[in-house]
């Protein structure tokens, strides 16, 4: 399929993918001050804003749908299914690939299998069947965990509504095959592989990824740093905007 890319800015080559349900949008409260440093490659996803088409349903097109996108290097920053598919695309096609951002983000989605840091199954079908029966409240509900427990909830909330509009509201069909790719993608073993200098950011209060997954990834990375941001839930990048820009640039400047 073919993945539409905004890019704009100057500098070195930064691609930034954004989360479930979501567009490249969500990045206007960043993409000024970063486009002063980088040349962003800002993705929809697969099935998401004005990346339309047939639902993906293996994560292996979905990381190539994206890396077909992206330039022959570049930095690379996911958050949440964003970042998941950053790693993916990491140890997939490490040549690709300069230095690595995940936010908010999770090796495995679902709890089971030695892994205690994820979702009941239940709540990721629970999620799918809403989907098909109630869509607008099921993202309502959705874009509200993202703010959860934030002094500037209402703030956070209206930004990503505004981020969904923005490029077009994804078809359900496309949301329940990319939550089903998340039911069974499990990355913990390819992670001891993606040597890239990675720099991990998770808030303390996110809801919907545990702090406890990060810290995992952080110290199974070989080469990550851990930025834990106090009070951000999981959206640092809207809700901790200057405090995120200064981990973020200080790291692709290092």
């Amino acid at each position: 399929m073919t993945v539409f890319v905004d890019v704009t800015g100057r500098g070195p080559d930064l691609a930034l993918l954004h989360g479930w349900g979501l567009n490249g949008a969500v990045w206007n409260g960043v993409r000024a001050a970063l486009a002063q440093h980088f040349t962003l490659h800002i993705v929809d996803l697969p099935g998401h804003g004005r990346s339309p088409g047939a639902p993906v349903t293996t994560r292996a097109a979905f990381v190539d749908a994206v890396h077909h996108a992206l330039p022959a290097k570049c930095h690379l920053m996911g958050w949440s299914l964003g970042g998941h598919t950053a790693l993916a695309l990491a140890a997939t096609y490490p040549a690709r690939v300069d230095k690595l951002i995940t936010v908010c983000c999770t090796p495995r989605f679902v709890e089971g299998d030695g892994w205690a840091h994820g979702k009941p199954a239940a709540v990721l079908a629970d999620f799918v069947r809403r989907l098909s029966t109630d869509y607008a409240a099921t993202i309502r509900n959705f874009l509200a965990l993202q703010a959860l427990n934030q002094p500037n909830m209402r703030e956070v909330i209206r930004a990503l509504q505004q981020a969904v509009g923005a490029h077009g509201a994804p078809a359900p069909a496309a949301l329940a095959a990319s939550l089903a790719i998340l039911s069974t993608s499990d990355l913990r073993t390819a992670i001891p592989s993606i040597a890239h200098p990675a720099l991990v950011v998770q808030g303390t209060h996110d809801a919907l990824t545990s702090p406890d997954a990060a810290a995992w990834l952080a110290a199974t990375l070989p080469n990550a740093k851990y930025c834990l941001m106090p009070s951000a839930a999981h959206a640092p990048f809207l809700s901790h905007r200057e405090d995120f820009l200064a981990h973020v640039t200080g790291f692709l400047h290092a």
